[in-house]
């Protein structure tokens, strides 16, 4: 092993002496000597610590940074070239000139190549095909820059000659101009009025793109708040301000009926927008809020968004939200809860009936000839049945949708079952677009099960409410007008909280 040497010295003797003890051997002026010639590499100590040279000149001043500039600029003005030892002379190269080396060649040979071994069947195919057959091979295995997207799909859909070829240069297709969208014909005066006399075939109004003034609004939220047919209302770009909105809110938390409201493009703040979600939480009936776009409030804020983050966590109906929420914590929230709402109401459609949805079992006298049921929900009936001299002899349906006419598959099944128990047994359905604040003639309709598993609708004409039809009707209409209705309980209901009664005790003494 060779042994190290600086300027003609073994440095191996040097191996065992302690550099401390050397340090502590030198004079001030040594170390200072020293200090001169290391620079410490220590990032934590000051600049003017880890240099070699130190002014020991007194500071003339503060330092004036335009001053300085001007100064340096000032002294390379006026300092001298240095004369160049080799005058310049253009188009003469002094020195060495760079060269870029050749690149190297690769030799190749004539018969290198990619070559397939296919089948006969597959050569004498590709051999004898024409040239739009190839093209649309092309298209089929993926050759997208020989045709356009046009002649991609018309290949695909074989659709006769596609054009280019092989040699063909690829072009974009020309778009096709699409009409302008028509005018909104809605006339707001009208609609309003709709609104106000509860117009059993006004179900969804759209005042899209109409300017309304203030004072359409208020008729029109006014209108809102005792309407019970509108389920669906658009509002988008019609001048809706937060003092407008508040009407809408006012009216929200009044009316059971609407499902969808669209007021997108408009003047809404963001404080506007919370003030409407939150007054989704008193029906709770709808299933679509959309609100984005508006001029005042293209980003929420975040005290907005966890406000409506909380509202909408609390609503159990709303399954789609139409806001442009700026964090991902509010935006996770609201999109993990609407799907709980969904698969909800999911489950509710294909496993019970909808929280909105009214049934209820039909009881009338016991006859000695009648079979007792004691399964599902008829257990508590059947057992309060026997004590009161009754019999379950019918179920009744009324959907939560104005246009749903048809009993749903459990009402079906549950009313079989009380047919095997009651062979007269009936299924009550409630026509809700009959429904009126003055009605004049039923909305029942009345289906009985048949021999065979089938459900007979029974003539109106062949059955009576009461023995006054008039009379009830009358009733009916002054049950509707106080909105009786919300206080009705169904098992369903029963089943959600044990606590309510399932028999109306209340509700029955306010009508009778």
């Amino acid at each position: 092993m060779t042994s190290k040497k600086l300027y003609g010295k073994d440095l191996k003797e040097f191996d065992d002496v302690d550099v401390d003890d050397l340090l502590t051997q030198l004079s001030a002026e040594e170390l200072e000597i020293l200090s001169k010639e290391v620079d410490p590499d220590d990032r934590f100590m000051p600049p003017d610590q880890r240099t070699n040279y130190h002014c020991e000149r007194e500071p003339t001043g503060p330092v004036d940074r335009k001053q300085l500039i001007e100064h340096i600029n000032k002294i390379a003005l006026e300092t001298p070239d240095q004369p160049e030892n080799v005058p310049f002379v253009a188009g003469v190269v002094r020195g060495k000139k760079w060269i870029p080396p050749e690149a190297p060649v690769i030799a190749t040979r004539e018969d290198e190549g990619v070559s397939f071994n296919l089948e006969d069947e597959y050569e004498q195919a590709l051999g004898t095909a024409t040239e739009e057959e190839l093209v649309d091979l092309a298209a089929i295995l993926g050759f997208h820059s020989m045709m356009n997207q046009d002649q991609y799909h018309a290949s695909l859909l074989n659709k006769g000659k596609v054009g280019l070829g092989w040699d063909g240069v690829t072009k974009a297709s020309q778009p096709k101009a699409l009409p302008f969208e028509p005018p909104n014909t809605t006339d707001p005066e009208q609609s309003i009025l709709k609104v106000y006399d509860d117009d059993s075939k006004t179900i969804e109004l759209c005042f899209n793109n109409i300017n309304l003034t203030d004072d359409q609004f208020d008729r029109l939220f006014k209108a809102l708040e005792i309407n019970t047919r509108l389920e669906v209302l658009s509002l988008s770009n019609t001048g809706l301000t937060d003092r407008t909105a508040e009407k809408l809110a006012i009216a929200l938390e009044k009316n059971a009926t609407l499902r969808v409201i669209n007021i997108e493009t408009n003047q809404v703040s963001a404080n506007g927008i919370v003030r409407l979600v939150k007054s989704l939480l008193v029906q709770k009936n709808i299933e679509e809020f959309r609100a984005s776009n508006q001029l005042t409030a293209h980003v929420l804020g975040n005290k907005a968004e966890m406000d409506i983050t909380q509202c909408i966590e609390q609503n159990t109906t709303l399954m789609r939200v139409g806001l442009f929420f700026e964090f991902n914590d509010a935006r996770s929230r609201v999109a993990n809860h609407l799907q709980k709402n969904i698969d909800r109401n999911r489950l509710r459609r294909t496993g019970r009936a909808p929280r909105n949805l009214t049934a209820g079992y039909i009881l009338k006298k016991d006859t000695p000839n009648t079979k007792k049921s004691n399964t599902g929900q008829e257990f508590k009936i059947d057992s309060y049945c026997r004590t009161a001299g009754l019999v379950i002899a019918g179920y009744y349906h009324a959907s939560e949708a104005l246009a749903e006419m048809s009993p749903d598959i459990v009402s079906q099944r549950i009313c079989e079952k009380i047919a095997e128990y009651f062979p007269n047994a009936c299924l009550v359905l409630i026509n809700n677009r009959q429904l009126a604040k003055q009605m004049t003639h039923t909305s029942l309709s009345v289906v009985q099960y048949c021999d065979g598993g089938k459900w007979k609708v029974k003539d109106k004409e062949n059955f009576k409410i009461l023995p006054n039809n008039d009379s009830a009707l009358d009733s009916v209409s002054n049950l509707l007008s106080k909105k009786l209705y919300k206080k009705l309980v169904d098992f369903d209901d029963h089943f959600d909280d044990i606590s309510q009664d399932w028999l109306n005790v209340t509700l029955k003494s306010m009508i009778d």
